[in-house]
């Protein structure tokens, strides 16, 4: 599994927000355990991540740190987006923090990110980092997922190009599925 081992500069803890920032929240009705579970167990991971209709027919997290991780979305039309990355952090139940690295995703979308991308620039997205905090609320979680861009114009194009209703969706999905485990 290819992977960028490279973290961006700034790994600052997820509480100091700045502007390359993409933050959603969510609870869920399912305890941190849980919770915790469906994010770090690809048995359950394939079956709630990205939005709807997409599927997620490759699944691998080596889930130490410094350990790799591979998950393949797949449109409805068969195109496939992969994200390779590192797991940086993990504090079971309460914190994950990795890389994400979208090279692998097809040439159109990269052109979205950056339509005036150079040639040979086959990743205008970066290396994004990626937090995930558990708050325990008893039978229930606030789940937070905080995603750091390289530049504001990366963010802006994400958001542009769905990433909140994405992230929305998917964790509808994933709210379902915790659902079903209680």
């Amino acid at each position: 599994m290819a992977v960028s081992t490279n973290p961006p500069d700034d790994t600052s803890p997820p509480e100091d927000t700045t502007d390359r920032d993409f933050v959603i929240t969510r609870t869920l009705s399912a305890p941190r355990s849980l919770v915790f579970e469906a994010w770090t167990n690809t048995k359950y991971l394939s079956q709630w991540w990205g939005p709807r209709p997409f599927t997620t027919p490759v699944c691998q997290l080596d889930l130490r740190v410094g350990g790799a991780l591979r998950i393949v979305m797949r449109s409805v039309d068969g195109v496939d987006y992969p994200i390779t990355g590192v797991f940086i952090e993990i504090e079971r139940p309460e914190r994950l923090v990795m890389t994400f690295d979208a090279a692998e995703h097809p040439a159109e979308w990269h052109d979205m990110v950056k339509p005036d991308r150079l040639q040979g620039d086959d990743n205008p997205a970066g290396i994004m980092l990626q937090f995930v905090t558990f708050e325990d609320l008893g039978d229930k979680t606030n789940l937070t997922i905080r995603t750091r861009f390289d530049t504001v114009a990366i963010r802006d194009a994400m958001l542009k190009m769905g990433m909140t209703e994405g992230w929305s969706q998917s964790l509808d999905r994933l709210d379902e599925l915790v659902a079903r485990m209680t």
